[in-house]
């Protein structure tokens, strides 16, 4: 048995968890409908998912170590994190 005494980092595990079972479910969703419009509309629902989880496991993380690392490299992280939704929406 595993023992996890930090729960931020719990809480950032089981989120990628929950992303990887809807995005699984979509596949299996897209495999039973057998028709690409449909597989479509999932993998729009599926872009909503993925940068949402990103910033929220990316927040989490960034609460728990906010007192270990400096300003600059906070700032750093969070433009790398809004760069990355910005070359998502482009």
């Amino acid at each position: 048995m595993i023992y996890i005494k930090n729960k931020i980092l719990l809480s950032m595990a089981l989120l990628r968890v929950i992303s990887g079972i809807i995005e699984f479910s979509a596949a299996l969703l897209m495999l039973k409908f057998n028709s690409v419009e449909k597989a479509l509309q999932l993998n729009s629902i599926l872009a909503l998912v993925g940068p949402t989880v990103l910033v929220l496991v990316t927040a989490l993380g960034l609460v728990e170590i906010a007192e270990k690392i400096s300003l600059l490299n906070f700032v750093v992280i969070a433009s790398g994190v809004g760069l990355i939704l910005l070359g998502i929406k482009l």
